[in-house]
Formats: C-alpha cells, sequence, structure tokens
C-alpha cells in the first residue's frame, strides 16, 4: 500500500501543479494582452496627433491695386467717371 499511497500522492502533486501552471500562465497572457492592447491604442493615438490638419485657406485679403479698382468700378457705376477716366485710372493702377 505504501507503493499506491506514493503513486495517488504524486498524481495529486503533479494535478496541482498542472493546475496552477495553467494559471500562471492564463494570468500571464491576460497581462500580456492587455499590456499589447495599450501599447497599440497609444501608438495609434500618437499617429493621430502627428496627422496635420488639412491647411485652412487665409482669408483672402485684397491688395491695394484691387481696393483702387473696386473704389474705380464704384465711381464709374454712378456716373462719377466717365468711360475715358475710368479706362485711364484703371491703366495707372494697373501699370499698363
Amino acid at each position: 500500500m505504501g507503493l499506491l499511497r506514493m503513486a495517488a500522492r504524486t498524481a495529486v502533486v503533479a494535478g496541482t501543479a498542472t493546475a496552477v501552471s495553467g494559471r500562471v500562465a492564463n494570468r500571464q497572457a491576460n497581462k500580456f494582452a492587455s499590456q499589447q492592447a495599450a501599447q497599440q491604442q497609444a501608438a495609434q493615438q500618437q499617429y493621430a496627433q502627428q496627422q496635420p490638419a488639412a491647411p485652412q485657406q487665409p482669408a483672402a485679403v485684397p491688395d491695394e491695386a484691387t481696393v483702387q479698382l473696386q473704389n474705380l468700378a464704384n465711381l464709374h457705376s454712378q456716373g462719377i467717371l466717365t468711360d475715358a477716366e475710368f479706362a485711364a485710372a484703371k491703366a495707372k493702377i494697373l501699370g499698363i
């Protein structure tokens, strides 16, 4: 009976060791999976932050010549400038 008892004890110890080993392996696998997920999420956030935003078009600021031409056009449409005066002033602004 001593041999049977020793075999039973060995089986219990081996079974316990296997159960503990499996449990430890599962914990390590879960921990590794959590770390991988966190690293992947951090990498995605970093990548998203590195993506440049679409450049916004600056508001068109009319240059001085454009403003002067608009003023001339207003004066011409109001009848203050004749066609000849408008053409001469326009040519002067445009440097023609």
